[in-house]
């Protein structure tokens, strides 16, 4: 696999969801915006293959926006969500005991399309490994693809204009901070996937980073 691999569908610069060629398909990496499934459509199609799977890193808006157009489009398409995180999918926002007693934010839509299956961290999606990444959400996953590095990081960090981690406000791009659940768990996250020293950070809001080990050295600190 290559950088070139990495296939993002944004819409309007900010909101991205990821196309990941896999040798049955595609995987879909979050659903994005509504009215997103044409573009999402069209991408997969460009790539001349057609999408197996949805992998869902958690259920903002922003992030499953689609799942239920692209749903009906793909009669038989795998939707693969974690199993904390599809209680939200389905708009219970209710704490389980030991998590923090912080505020569930965000939008939660909800969506028709019910998951064929849930995973839990360490699980295998094609290549993606399921990775925990709890804060933003209580139940946020991100997805390593174990081949090239690629850390499809979701809302643990945002690149828009630069490397930060959703743990603390970021003012030029202040929205994924806003709907973070708990900060303290989230900085957690950051850390634990620094730790993993991917090649590269896909994130749901902003552009694909090479290399960005020391991009998210700097959020740390700027959050710790």
């Amino acid at each position: 696999m290559t950088p070139a691999a990495v296939t993002p569908v944004t819409r309007f610069g900010l909101m991205n969801a990821y196309l990941v060629v896999e040798d049955d398909g595609l995987t879909l990496v979050d659903a994005n915006l509504p009215r997103s499934a044409p573009a999402i459509l069209r991408a997969a199609e460009g790539l001349g293959a057609p999408i197996t799977r949805i992998a869902l890193t958690h259920a903002h808006g922003d992030h499953i926006g689609s799942l239920d157009a692209l749903a009906e489009a793909l009669p038989g398409v795998e939707v693969l969500i974690s199993e904390r995180e599809a209680r939200l999918l389905h708009k219970d926002a209710s704490l389980d005991p030991g998590e923090p007693d912080s505020k569930v934010r965000g939008s939660f839509p909800g969506a028709r399309t019910e998951p064929t299956a849930t995973v839990v961290p360490g699980d295998r999606i094609g290549s993606l490994e399921v990775l925990a990444a709890p804060g933003h959400t209580p139940g946020q996953v991100a997805f390593l693809d174990t081949r090239d590095g690629t850390l499809y990081c979701a809302d643990s960090y945002t690149t828009v204009s630069r490397v930060a981690t959703t743990s603390a406000t970021n003012w030029r791009f202040p929205l994924a901070a806003m709907a973070t659940w708990d900060r303290p768990t989230a900085l957690r996250t950051a850390v634990a996937l620094r730790g993993i020293d991917p090649a590269r950070l896909a994130p749901g809001h902003g552009p694909v980073v090479e290399q960005p080990g020391a991009a998210m050295d700097a959020a740390i600190a700027r959050a710790s």
